[in-house]
């Protein structure tokens, strides 16, 4: 029951996971934290391309079973956590992969991006793959795509149907490489910038005139030569420009 509500779909197709650890590990890694590993089956290949591996499981059936099946592999350490309160940076400089539950991998991924890792792989519900790699004007890109491309590049590396899965899920996946890119605004300032950005995106299917001049003023945001323009037509570097502007008004006032 416990493994069933934590609505873990455990991936099985040997070429499946090969292709995961070689993208998570192009060239030989000192360390590969692995985020939900379930039974163990990327963790053996993982552990194949680096010199160590952290596994972090929050399933404490799944912990017995991952320290019983390696228990002889001193090169994996298996930490039973909730991968939302562990701190990602505590080992030091890693890749980071794994195939994520559905109905968390939005707040591990925005974990992810944030820790700033080498270089991120998971497999994820491809709806949601295609939403952190949508280009402005499609209508996948919204706030998740910006708020993820504040912190890396996103990029859709394959598709993985049902079948692949021990139980199938109902949809089918995709493996996303993330990389780390410099925050493109002081580090102060990002969490502003996001709040300005859930803001514009609060009603997909308005306006910035009608999302923001309620926070702004219709006269500020009707002087910008977007404030008829939707979020989802607006690129990152087009709302930090806006952004910007913003913070310089409040500055002067």
């Amino acid at each position: 029951m416990a493994r069933q509500r934590l609505g873990q779909h455990f991936l099985i197709r040997g070429s499946v996971l090969e292709r995961i650890a070689a993208a998570a590990c192009p060239t030989p890694q000192n360390l590969v934290i692995e985020i939900g590993p379930g039974r163990g089956a990327l963790t053996e290949r993982l552990l194949k391309r680096a010199a160590r591996v952290v596994a972090v499981e929050v399933d404490p059936y799944l912990v017995l079973h991952l320290r019983a099946k390696f228990a002889g592999e001193p090169r994996l350490e298996v930490v039973e956590a909730d991968v939302l309160e562990t701190d990602l940076t505590a080992w030091g400089p890693a890749s980071i992969a794994g195939n994520l539950p559905y109905y968390i991998a939005s707040p591990i991924l925005d974990k992810t991006v944030r820790a700033a890792p080498l270089r991120a792989v998971f497999l994820i519900q491809k709806e949601v793959a295609e939403r952190l790699t949508a280009r402005p004007g499609t209508p996948d890109y919204g706030f998740l795509t910006v708020r993820t491309a504040l912190f890396a590049a996103a990029r859709l590396l394959f598709e993985v149907k049902p079948a692949a899965f021990h139980p199938p899920p109902k949809v089918d996946s995709a493996a996303v490489l993330l990389e780390p890119r410099p925050l493109p605004l002081p580090a102060g300032e990002a969490e502003d910038f996001l709040r300005f950005a859930a803001q514009c995106f609060r009603y997909k299917r308005k306006t910035l005139r009608n999302n923001l001049a309620g926070v702004y003023g219709r006269e500020v945001v009707d002087a910008w030569p977007e404030a008829g323009l939707r979020a989802e037509r607006i690129s990152l570097e087009g709302l930090l420009e806006i952004f910007g502007r913003v913070r310089r008004s409040d500055r002067a006032e």
